[in-house]
């Protein structure tokens, strides 16, 4: 019996080593990229804590060296769904059950072991299978996900805190239950530390869950996977079950017992899973709660006041870091005309330095995109800009993929503000900037604010004070995470919780209380110690 109530261990961010040439962190990391890499690695699903081998199996390659083999994949169908569902619902009687103080142990001690003996690991295999330079890698593998681990314990033994006022005679009491049914979590490619966050937190706050990771991110999804293992996460309470998406999500949709989804990925993909959920929303046993995070077309806005070299800065930093396949990546770009000149030769200036290549190399800033299909997406949008009579390329524009999937840092002039690419979601090493007249700053908030149906992230630069109040009031609607001088990426957990509204997604604030209450459903207990014994109030009594 655990009747102690324990001091939660106070969260602070896990501080991000640098990789410096000759320190001890760069010669162990490219000891455990050797390793990896010349293992070959079979991936199975994990259902109720045992190895599942389908023989369905797809192939793990380097978007950066497509000839090398990393390992292969089990794909699941809806036998292994199923088989999920029921591990799920079984390990649920026990896990649901659970004193927070025993399941909080577990992503406290994953967090202490991902701090150690497993940063390599999962930074080594996030460089590899998704292309991450060592930095990169670092700030989100390691870093954020430990933060996850560890803001998300605090963050809910304070929820479990909150309770109603007691009248004399009474006692009120919240009790916070974890969803009836299981949490199905989706994970995307581009964020390691999400792949991980998706499934662990609606797990924290008692819920079990089938979790689908991307196939292009299943190689650091192993290892995740592997770490909560060792870190004392019982059977079935997150079954791993790979596959493509309608393998995996109709018949998980299906499912009478499904109780919500954690996603995040495309905006259509999303839409598509709530229009299911919504078609078969009487066949659920209770409303499924939906969270996700979509995609985004992320702006730069600076004014006239703004420093040039600050915004090129932003723009090369929050534009062509991991190749600007961020969701909060920086895609679109409003300067003024008067300092257009003076930002462009900055930003150009930074560009010629920047090197491209392996992850293996780590004088390379920039990297390869993800796959194929994303090779082959973001190659057409520079090319039909190449021909296009409202736009030109300012710098850039080159791609190879003969050994990988290589796209250089591309920036595009627009004359039209409707141009096609600083509209839709490009997800790519690509960057659009519209050139606007000094004195249209006023008309250019309501472009900005009307351009994108999506409403992530976004930055002002500017010196003048009364501007960036003016733009932080015009633009309210137009981000979630909005931001002042600074590029509109790098969220930290506990600093700068995370999410957009609009077509980005549900803005429920990863890494925050906001998120983790929706994993729960309040129970209110009112407990009387001395009920009354007749139905009789003082009114009714004659004079």
């Amino acid at each position: 019996m655990n009747n102690s109530k324990p001091i939660i261990p106070k969260a602070i961010n896990e501080p991000v080593l640098d990789y410096a040439p000759g320190s001890s962190e760069c010669a162990s990391i490219k000891l455990k990229l050797k390793e990896l890499k010349g293992t070959q690695t079979e991936i199975p699903a994990f259902i109720h804590g045992k190895a599942v081998h389908t023989g369905d199996l797809g192939e793990i390659r380097p978007p950066h060296e497509v000839a090398h083999l990393l390992g292969a994949v089990h794909k699941c169908g809806s036998k292994q769904v199923q088989q999920a569902i029921e591990s799920a619902l079984e390990a649920r009687k026990t896990w649901s059950e659970m004193d927070f103080i025993d399941r909080a142990s577990i992503f406290l001690k994953a967090a202490d072991l991902l701090a150690g003996p497993w940063r390599d690991v999962l930074n080594a295999s996030t460089m590899l299978g998704q292309s991450k330079n060592v930095f990169q890698a670092e700030i989100d593998a390691a870093c954020e996900l430990i933060d996850f681990f560890r803001f998300n314990v605090e963050y809910a033994s304070k929820i479990y805190e909150e309770q109603p006022y007691s009248s004399p005679g009474v006692w009120n009491r919240l009790e916070y239950r974890p969803l009836e049914g299981f949490v199905f979590a989706v994970t995307p490619f581009n964020f390691t530390s999400i792949t991980g966050n998706l499934p662990t937190a609606p797990a924290l706050m008692g819920n079990t869950v089938i979790w689908k990771p991307a196939s292009t991110s299943i190689y650091s999804a192993y290892f995740i996977y592997k770490l909560l293992e060792e870190a004392g996460l019982p059977p079935g309470v997150i079954n791993m079950v790979p596959g493509s998406g309608a393998n995996i999500g109709d018949p998980v949709l299906a499912s009478s017992s499904f109780s919500g989804l954690h996603f995040t990925g495309s905006t259509d993909t999303f839409q598509h899973m709530w229009r299911t959920i919504g078609a078969n929303i009487s066949n659920y046993d209770t409303y499924p709660r939906i969270v996700g995070e979509t995609g985004g077309k992320d702006f730069i806005l600076a004014h006239s006041s703004a420093d040039p070299d600050a915004v090129a800065t932003a723009i090369v930093r929050g534009a062509f870091e991991y190749q600007g396949q961020k969701c909060s990546a920086a895609s679109r770009i409003y300067l003024p005309k008067s300092k257009w000149s003076l930002i462009r030769n900055a930003l150009i200036g930074q560009l010629d330095e920047i090197k491209m290549g392996t992850v293996e190399d780590f004088s390379n800033f920039v990297n390869a995109v993800i796959d194929q299909s994303s090779y082959q997406n973001i190659v057409g949008y520079i090319k039909e800009a190449q021909h296009s009579t409202d736009a030109e390329i300012v710098t850039g524009g080159h791609y190879n993929d003969k050994h990988g999937y290589f796209i250089e840092p591309t920036v595009i002039l627009a004359s039209d503000p409707q141009y096609r690419t600083m509209c839709e979601e490009i997800f790519g090493p690509v960057v659009t900037i519209f050139v606007y007249d000094d004195e249209k700053f006023d008309e250019t908030l309501t472009l900005l604010d009307q351009t994108s149906p999506y409403a992530l992230t976004g930055a002002v630069f500017a010196q003048d004070r009364q501007i960036i109040v003016q733009a932080c009031n015009a633009l309210r609607n137009s981000a979630g995470n909005f931001y002042i001088n600074d590029k509109p990426t790098g969220a930290v957990v506990g600093q700068q919780p995370f999410g957009g509204a609009r077509a980005s997604g549900t803005n429920d604030k990863a890494g925050a209380p906001p998120n983790l209450m929706r994993w729960v459903s309040a129970r209110t207990i009112k407990e009387t110690f001395n009920p009354p014994r007749h139905f009789s109030y003082p009114f009714i009594k004659s004079d």
